[in-house]
């Protein structure tokens, strides 16, 4: 399951990161020697970023690669440690999937009213049901992490 996970969620995020570089080199190529920029260029930046960013939730929760304030970790007793670390993920998860939930009604919305882009006239509502799925997707993945056990080599950006 987590080859999955890596594969698609990697794969997802990469090849969106790649077509934003695409576009963004053949705008500013198009601005600088044609005098014609592509239009609509920022709209279709700004949703392959929500692609980049959604598709890499996943990946960064799994990894236990967010940003940590753990400076006191080191004082309290893993028993605490392990106390808190279930209930962060557990707030998280219920934030992530609270979100998805508002974001899967925001999309039936958006889909109701045929909701587009203002230049291109793209459909939004496939783009935020894609946002709600990796929302609840990365709130399980949060919840199945509250009881993973404590690991002191964990911390990927310790200082040695």
């Amino acid at each position: 399951m987590k080859k999955l996970l890596e594969t698609a969620c990697g794969i997802l995020a990469g090849l969106a990161l790649f077509a934003i570089m695409v576009l963004t080199f053949l705008d500013v190529s198009g601005r600088k020697m044609l005098d014609h920029s592509i239009t609509g260029s920022l709209e279709l930046t700004e949703l392959l970023m929500v692609v980049v960013i959604f598709g890499a939730l996943p990946l960064v929760s799994e990894r236990g690669e967010h940003v940590v304030f753990d400076s006191l970790d080191g004082l309290l007793p893993d028993a605490l440690q392990k106390l808190q670390r279930a209930l962060v993920h557990l707030l998280c998860a219920a934030a992530l999937i609270g979100l998805a939930w508002l974001m899967w009604q925001t999309g039936s919305d958006f889909s109701a009213s045929g909701e587009t882009t203002a230049q291109l006239k793209i459909l939004k509502a496939p783009f935020i049901y894609g946002m709600g799925l990796l929302c609840g997707f990365t709130g399980l993945i949060h919840l199945s992490m509250m009881f993973k056990p404590l690991d002191h080599e964990d911390a990927e950006g310790g200082v040695l």
